[in-house]
């Protein structure tokens, strides 16, 4: 396809304008930070585009009322409120025949409910983890998988919920760890069976059958002895001091690139993003959830980092993104035709 210098808007939630608002620091932690904007901002401008910055849901309804348009947005926003937040954004662009880049709203509004998602890759014959959804603490008790069992809030990112205790031993442990996660976030709970193997993180471009792996990474724990460790917003805090990345060439890699590459299109899921796989006793690889707004630090993020490991900077990144996304933005030109 021709390459088109286009007028890209860029929506985004900014952390320390939530903060200044009163909102803590985990309530905030999916919001990204200016280097973010900054970084995406050059990498845009570097390709040719003319970057415009809109900010977040209710700065875009204000900018869309005034008559903003652009070719296409370049959409990180993740939003605050609800099960639906990740879809909001891309929503209203949808109402204004805005092509935007990264999933629809159905894909978003879908994979950031972490157990409805699961129903999806099971329907598809994708290996993922037993589990169950507890809307209360007393119905813990009715759960009927084996322990050790894994705990995490049924519909929030960026490692959120996830500590140690998230892994219990006992019915009075998953009780208790429930009951807290309750509480703390006012959403369901996710129990899954844990899976004690290797930890991957596998990065993917495209949509349907154009889609393809861009690179994986292993999670290792710098501390082998902390048998507890968990990928929790913390330990992805700081990365450089709790964990090593590697890139892992080897059969179990593979096979859990392929699991996220049929995950990923069977999900719908387009443009670029991220899917967590770990293994089983067995060393079998199943799904754990997917990203399709991952982080875009051009430094700290999971997926910019698992790319420069596999040799694509940052720039090609999101040069990728766009060029995917230009299809839709030519499919509106033709049409308007």
């Amino acid at each position: 396809m021709h390459a088109r210098k286009l007028t890209i808007g860029l929506t985004y939630d900014l952390r320390d304008d939530y903060l200044a608002r009163g909102y803590s620091l985990e309530e905030t932690a999916e919001m990204d930070k200016p280097e973010t904007i900054e970084g995406l901002e050059r990498a845009l401008a570097a390709l040719g585009h003319r970057v415009v910055r809109i900010g977040s849901a209710e700065q875009l309804v204000c900018a869309l009322a005034a008559g903003g348009r652009w070719d296409l947005v370049f959409n990180i926003a993740e939003g605050l409120f609800g099960r639906g937040r990740e879809a909001l954004v891309p929503a209203l662009l949808d109402a204004y025949r805005i092509p935007y880049t990264f999933s629809d709203p159905l894909v978003m509004a879908l994979t950031l409910d972490k157990a409805l998602t699961k129903t999806v890759i099971r329907a598809a014959g994708l290996a993922t983890a037993p589990s169950a959804r507890l809307h209360d603490a007393a119905e813990a008790g009715s759960v009927d998988l084996p322990y050790p069992l894994f705990l995490k809030p049924v519909a929030e990112g960026t490692g959120k919920g996830i500590s140690a205790r998230s892994r219990v031993g006992s019915p009075a442990e998953l009780r208790e760890v429930a009951a807290d996660l309750l509480a703390r976030f006012g959403q369901d709970v996710l129990v899954e069976t844990y899976l004690p193997g290797r930890e991957f993180t596998v990065g993917l471009a495209g949509c349907g059958a154009g889609a393809e792996v861009l690179g994986l990474m292993e999670v290792h724990f710098t501390d082998p002895a902390a048998e507890r460790a968990v990928y929790s917003y913390e330990t992805k805090a700081d990365y450089e001091n709790r964990v090593r990345y590697r890139v892992p060439r080897d059969a179990a890699a593979d096979a859990a690139a392929a699991l996220a590459l049929a995950c990923w299109r069977a999900l719908g899921c387009r443009d670029a993003g991220r899917i967590d796989i770990r293994c089983d006793a067995a060393g079998a690889p199943n799904f754990i959830e997917v990203n399709p707004l991952a982080g875009l630090n051009p430094v700290h993020s999971d997926l910019p980092i698992l790319c420069r490991l596999n040799g694509i900077p940052f720039e090609a990144l999101v040069a990728r993104i766009v060029r995917e996304a230009e299809g839709r933005v030519e499919e509106k030109k033709n049409a308007q035709r």
